[in-house]
C-alpha cells in the first residue's frame, strides 16, 4: 500500500505529501525519538504525538514511509518546513495512537 492510498483509506489530514508513492511495509508507534530511530524498520509508517522538527530528522535516518501525528496533534511550522525539504510525508489524525495503528493493521491486512 502506498502513502497516498493509506491517506485516502484512513481519511488522514495532509500536512506534507512530497512522496505519495512511498510503500508502507508496516508501522511503528512511539514518542521517544532515539527509541524510534533504533527500532523502526525502513518503510514503516510512524505514529507519534511528537511534533517538532526533530521528527523529520528521525524519519529520514530511519527511512520511514511517513509520519502520522495522532491525537489531533498539529505539527510545528518548522516540522512542516523540514518535512517538505527532506521528502517526508507528514499526515495527521484525531484518532489515538492505538486506534490509528489498529486501523492501519486492518487496512494493510495479513
Amino acid at each position: 500500500m502506498t502513502v497516498n492510498e493509506l491517506t485516502a483509506a484512513m481519511e488522514l489530514e495532509i500536512f506534507a505529501l512530497p512522496a505519495p508513492e512511498n510503500s508502507i511495509t508496516g508501522a511503528y508507534c512511539g514518542d521517544l525519538l532515539s527509541w524510534v530511530m533504533g527500532r523502526a524498520e525502513p518503510g514503516n509508517a510512524w505514529f507519534t504525538i511528537m511534533s517538532n522538527q526533530n521528527v523529520a530528522a528521525v524519519a529520514v535516518m530511519a527511512d520511514l514511509s511517513c509520519v502520522i501525528l495522532t491525537e489531533g496533534v498539529r505539527p510545528d511550522p518548522q516540522l512542516m518546513e523540514k518535512a517538505e525539504a527532506e521528502g517526508i510525508n507528514l499526515l495527521g489524525t484525531a484518532l489515538s495512537t492505538y486506534e490509528a495503528s489498529v486501523r492501519l493493521a486492518a487496512t494493510l491486512g495479513p
